[in-house]
């Protein structure tokens, strides 16, 4: 079980924070505002109403002893950096910074964020790809040239098996796994054949989905 430190509790960190605890974390949330702390009270292990652009508070909180610390302050840039480079500092193994554009992005990355997310950027990206190309469920940008999709399989490739698909030599994706119904495969085996309702968790260059999505 790990420790995750939940900085900044609007909309996304507060939704994070509870998806965290019902997995069965340890989660202190950190907020400035009241409001914010309250209707988390009863749902995380520990709820802090603090500064977090304060060395000192960070110290006391403890901030160094916990794993994982999310930095998901947007709205206010400056305390954005100014808590990612403390938190840094203070030597928790692996921070996770809210940006709220590519500029703000960068700057976190230099200050030493470990892993920037773009929360409102990739659901835009996914809700995107779901609606202009009907065979795609779910689309993860894993970089601006790589992505995982879920490609529901096509009449072209029902009936076939992997080896037979043979869709890295074709299209330069790799099947991850095949989802059938509530069951996934996360190991499928060249010699699994495709069936009408399944779901190819592919991974690859976005140009290469692409052409996948169109067949």
């Amino acid at each position: 079980m790990k420790q995750f430190a939940v900085v900044g509790l609007g909309r996304f960190g507060a939704s994070l924070a509870r998806a965290l605890a019902e997995a069965g974390h340890d989660v202190l949330g950190v907020d400035l505002l009241e409001e914010r702390i309250r209707p988390l009270a009863n749902v995380l292990t520990h709820v802090v109403q603090a500064d977090v652009t304060d060395e000192e508070v960070l110290r006391s909180l403890g901030i160094r002893n916990f794993d994982v610390c999310v930095v998901t302050i947007s709205s206010n840039i400056q305390s954005s950096i100014l808590a990612t480079l403390m938190i840094k500092e203070q030597g928790v193994p692996l921070v996770v910074a809210k940006a709220r554009d590519d500029q703000h992005g960068k700057v976190l990355q230099k200050i030493g964020a470990d892993r920037v997310v773009f929360p409102e950027r990739d659901m835009g990206i996914r809700l995107a790809h779901n609606l202009v190309a009907g065979s795609v469920l779910d689309y993860i940008e894993l970089s601006p040239d790589n992505s995982i999709a879920e490609v529901m399989a096509g009449d072209r490739l029902v009936g076939k098996n992997l080896r037979q698909l043979d869709l890295r030599a074709r299209f330069g994706v790799n099947v991850m796994a095949v989802k059938k119904g509530s069951k996934i495969n996360v190991s499928p085996k060249a010699d699994d054949v495709v069936m009408e309702g399944d779901v190819l968790v592919v991974i690859g260059p976005n140009e290469s989905i692409r052409r996948l999505e169109a067949r």
